[in-house]
């Protein structure tokens, strides 16, 4: 029996011929990852262990995104733990506030991330890039204490789902729509500990925006991992990024998969999950009358330039319902950037919204925009449990960015007019 994609990089970095579902492994690792709230205890954990040195100062990203700019006391003083960590060892690739973005669009556009990689992440999105055909997942502190001192990690190798994506998607459906629809049909333990592969003709309709917006959120079924078949896509994206050559895995035609779901992007529909689970996932035909108080347009799922400019075109020359806040937080700086000088910005600012500079913020319930008891919110982020974004009495709508942003003219979930 043949080895789907995530075997295949495993079993490279592992140095062996050939790997099969549950197999525990050490595999090396190309990039070791941790940000403003997992990377203190990492490095507590580091130090605890005795460790004096990191096994390759270039192969590690601290990333201080989440509550940054600094929230309150605590969040400074792990950024500062962090900080001299990254000074201490040298750590080339340390993001802090004005050079940040959220840590899973930062990497890809920094090309930290490529075709082929292995890489371990303190975040459970870690899985993002995937998009580019890499094997990345998310780890606990500990694992990346010894990541960083060692360079290696023990794992599992997982099972896999294939999707068979086919067709093209409709106007206004994009990669978050497809992904929640998925998440709706199989639940979010569907696929767990196990490998999500997208494959078909109908790759060549997603976009990378859409593909990482997926990946990001394999996660949500409890995948290990997400990952994207290599197309020219793929290699144009990895060309454009990445400074060092790429490594591309295919699938065996006989590799094992649990499952193979096949999805039609043409029949997929705006789609919106409804408190409290990702998998609580309604069309927008099916949504009824649900008023609102706030929309976040962001996060490492939904907050790249694709994102924003889909909601620009909707906001444009129109104003944000009295009623609903609407807050808009591109990715990284190059994208805030970017906004701006497409004048993305002044569309958000006339439209009466928020225009944040880079910051995971209210995703996670951090800052920038939490919900009070009995508020609802849109959001283009990729949890909606219980409390993620503030009171546990709050409410959290899982969307597009074009289903957001046309909510937060209507001041109700609304999907956007064609």
């Amino acid at each position: 029996m043949g080895m789907t994609m995530t075997q295949k990089i495993i079993a490279a970095h592992a140095g062996l011929d050939k790997v099969e579902a549950g197999q525990l492994v050490m595999a090396k690792v190309d990039l070791v990852l941790g940000n403003d709230i997992t990377a203190p205890v990492a490095v507590k954990n580091f130090e605890a262990a005795g460790f004096d040195s990191v096994f390759d100062k270039t192969k590690i990203a601290l990333v201080m995104d989440h509550f940054t700019p600094n929230k309150d006391i605590k969040a400074a003083e792990q950024c500062k733990q962090v900080r001299e960590f990254a000074k201490k060892y040298g750590i080339v690739n340390f993001f802090d506030t004005g050079c940040v973005g959220v840590e899973h669009a930062l990497l890809p556009e920094k090309g930290l991330v490529t075709t082929g990689d292995l890489v371990v992440g303190a975040d459970s999105h870690t899985c993002t890039y995937g998009a580019l055909g890499a094997f990345s997942t998310g780890v606990g502190s500990t694992d990346i204490a010894a990541a960083m001192k060692m360079g290696k990690l023990w794992f599992k190798v997982p099972s896999a789902i294939r999707f068979i994506l086919k067709g093209k998607p409709s106007k206004w459906v994009g990669g978050k729509d497809v992904i929640l629809h998925i998440i709706g049909l199989i639940g979010v333990d569907g696929a767990l500990y196990k490998s999500m592969e997208f494959t078909g003709e109908g790759l060549k309709n997603l976009t990378m925006e859409d593909r990482l917006c997926m990946a990001n959120m394999a996660i949500e079924a409890g995948g290990k991992n997400g990952i994207f078949e290599v197309d020219d896509l793929t290699l144009e994206y990895a060309k454009e990024h990445a400074a060092k050559p790429v490594t591309v895995y295919k699938a065996d035609e006989d590799a094992e998969y649990e499952r193979t779901i096949e999805i039609d992007l043409s029949e997929v529909k705006p789609t919106v999950a409804f408190p409290h689970l990702p998998e609580n996932a309604h069309t927008i035909d099916d949504v009824g009358d649900i008023k609102i108080d706030q929309v976040v347009i962001g996060s490492c799922t939904n907050g790249r330039i694709e994102d924003l400019r889909i909601a620009a075109d909707i906001l444009k020359g129109k104003t944000v319902h009295p009623d609903v806040r609407c807050i808009i937080i591109p990715a990284t700086q190059k994208i805030w950037l970017q906004a701006v000088e497409e004048g993305l910005a002044k569309i958000f600012v006339e439209a009466n919204c928020a225009f944040s500079t880079p910051t995971c913020g209210p995703c996670l319930g951090g800052h920038m925009g939490i919900l009070a008891a009995g508020e609802r919110c849109v959001a283009t982020t990729n949890r909606n449990f219980v409390g993620r974004m503030g009171h546990v009495d709050s409410e959290v709508y899982l969307a597009s960015p074009a289903v957001a942003a046309a909510s937060a003219l209507a001041g109700k979930i609304a999907g956007p007019e064609d």
